[in-house]
């Protein structure tokens, strides 16, 4: 699978979790100096408190755009140490 923003592959691997429709890569397939941290902060009732990135590519800026959980809930262990995506990135094959 490849998650891929503004026409950079961002992410790349063959060992996603799909949870909800949404495809959790592996947090060391990340191209890192496209992901700058972010202050926001969400809450899933099962999943528990998420952060965010903002993608940057060539210049341009989507923000919080890429999701994870640092310490999920029991009920969503397999996704720890992985990130999702939305907000116009492309996941595919």
């Amino acid at each position: 699978m490849k998650a891929i923003w503004n026409g950079e592959t961002i992410a790349e691997s063959d060992d996603t979790v799909v949870v909800e429709g949404n495809h959790y890569f592996p947090a060391d397939c990340l191209k890192g100096e496209c992901f700058i941290p972010s202050n926001t902060t969400t809450h899933c009732p099962w999943k528990g408190a998420a952060s965010y990135y903002t993608l940057h590519v060539d210049g341009k800026e989507n923000k919080d755009a890429a999701w994870y959980y640092p310490d999920p809930k029991d009920s969503a262990k397999h996704i720890k140490d992985r990130v999702a995506f939305w907000r116009g990135v492309e996941v595919v094959r």
